[in-house]
């Protein structure tokens, strides 16, 4: 099984997974894990009031899968975001087609896809582009 990513591990296994060629420093990586943060933001923003600036939280969630691969950051992002929306990452990672069967290792638990459902409101905004 997997590390289990908990509260001691995830520090070490982000900078285990970490695969940015390009960094030279540390504030390049904070850079990067600070994309997580607004990726939340976005989540909340668009649970509280419906705003959902797509484009934007792609983006965000692409450099993520980008700098850290696609298991670790599929890991990392579910690790990070709260399970209230964890509906809404689930649709954008069906569209970004990185979403698997089983997320393993989250706080000693794994997370099975078919137990979350898709949010059809943000499926229709990501078939519009």
């Amino acid at each position: 099984m997997a590390d289990d990513l908990n509260d001691n591990t995830i520090d070490m296994y982000m900078l285990r997974s970490y695969m940015n060629p390009q960094c030279i420093g540390i504030e390049e990586y904070n850079d990067d894990v600070s994309r997580i943060k607004y990726i939340k933001r976005l989540l909340n923003r668009y649970a509280t009031n419906g705003e959902l600036k797509e484009q934007l939280l792609l983006n965000h969630v692409i450099i993520i899968y980008n700098v850290f691969g696609v298991i670790p950051a599929t890991r990392i992002l579910f690790y990070n975001i709260q399970e209230e929306h964890w509906s809404a990452l689930k649709t954008i990672m069906v569209f970004l087609q990185t979403m698997p069967d089983i997320i393993k290792g989250i706080n000693g638990k794994d997370i099975l896809n078919s137990d979350i459902a898709v949010d059809m409101n943000i499926a229709r905004r990501l078939r519009e582009i």
